[in-house]
């Protein structure tokens, strides 16, 4: 594949531009455009510059699962942790390894600022949840959606604490190493987060929502980076995974396995042939995928099957029962979430009562006055 990709790829004749090429190949970093080189002969000089550097037998850490499209593209998909800095070496060596013409990365449109912080802003955003971000949360999902991604955020607050470390790094170095490939394109390959978060509420029953809002809440573990290490093994989060089934299989089905099919979608669609200069030949495209561990085997099991995405992207309408059951509870389940907030950080709960959507829903719930007689 790599020989078909670097077929009739002859670089500039000009001795200028193969030292520019050879320089590059040496230190990873893109050539200077020498004196006098036309465009035509500068696109030619980073093929070449690509050609070179994209090893054809690469050796690759042991996070990395090699598939291939049927159009002969190959995927280099990354098993990550999502607070490793193992992850982050992992996914380094692999985009200088193959030099890929698509990067795909586990994050949606709603994520991608993290693609643009620091370190330490990152770290500071990450153990902070404020005012801000719960109305940026509920304005997207919803006030019940919102709410558990609020509670969600506090878990990763919470590993941020332990670890000392912000959450993407592993992206943020994909986002780094793909902007020093010539030609390479960065793709955002993860369903709308708010589209997960309401499809996963609507798939949990109230008392499963309490019971996760109740876990989420009082989550103290110490986590050590061990801990986070151990998840880049296969047997031990598939492990996890069983339990999770066992206690919420719908969310493990919402949150993960549908994920599983996007992300399978995403990828395939990056893995297309692709165009290579100078005649414009159609190639074997070379993809790097990189995602959470927990997807990687169901990436697998769903690579060559017939996908429909539009199934999981759409949130059924609740039954009238449904409806009318919330309308009894919902107070309960906001005062519990409230407190949950209120738990994860300093003036949610006030937050939350300035709501208009609760302000109304507690309007709606004040009892009427006696009837004169």
């Amino acid at each position: 594949m790599n020989q078909d990709s670097e077929a009739g790829l002859a670089g500039p004749s000009d001795d200028a531009c193969d030292d520019a090429c050879d320089d590059a190949c040496e230190d990873d970093s893109l050539p200077s455009r020498p004196p006098g080189l036309s465009d035509s002969e500068a696109v030619e000089l980073l093929w070449q510059v690509r050609a070179q550097r994209r090893q054809s037998s690469p050796e690759l850490p042991e996070t990395v699962t090699r598939l291939t499209a049927s159009d002969g593209s190959l995927l280099y998909l990354v098993g990550t942790a999502h607070f490793s800095d193992s992850s982050k070496k992992d996914v380094a060596m692999t985009i200088r390894a193959v030099q890929p013409d698509v990067v795909v990365v586990e994050l949606c449109q709603y994520r991608v600022s993290m693609l643009k912080m620091d370190e330490k802003t990152l770290l500071k955003e990450a153990k902070e949840i404020n005012l801000d971000k719960v109305r940026q949360a509920i304005n997207q999902n919803g006030v019940m959606s919102g709410l558990m991604q609020i509670l969600l955020l506090k878990v990763s607050a919470h590993i941020t604490e332990q670890l000392g470390m912000a959450p993407g790094g592993e992206f943020r170095e994909a986002f780094k190493e793909a902007g020093k490939v010539p030609f390479c394109k960065f793709h955002l390959g993860d369903r709308p987060i708010p589209v997960t978060f309401k499809r996963a509420i609507a798939a949990l029953s109230l008392w499963q929502k309490a019971r996760l809002a109740w876990g989420l809440c009082f989550l103290s573990d110490p986590i050590s980076k061990e801990d986070v290490e151990k998840c880049k093994q296969k047997d031990l989060l598939e492990q996890t995974m069983l339990e999770m089934i066992g206690e919420f299989p719908a969310l493990h089905q919402t949150i993960v396995a549908e994920r599983d099919i996007y992300l399978t979608h995403t990828l395939r669609q990056a893995a297309r042939c692709v165009e290579a200069s100078p005649n414009a030949q159609k190639v074997p495209a070379v993809v790097v995928g990189v995602v959470g561990m927990g997807h990687v085997p169901g990436i697998e099991r769903n690579w060559e099957k017939e996908l429909n995405i539009q199934d999981i992207m759409s949130v059924a309408p609740p039954s009238r029962f449904g409806w009318m059951l919330r309308t009894v509870l919902k107070a309960g389940m906001i005062g519990m979430l409230g407190y949950a907030c209120y738990r994860a950080g300093g003036g949610v709960g006030r937050a939350l009562l300035s709501l208009p959507t609760v302000q109304s829903l507690l309007e709606n719930m004040r009892p009427l006055p006696p009837v004169a007689a």
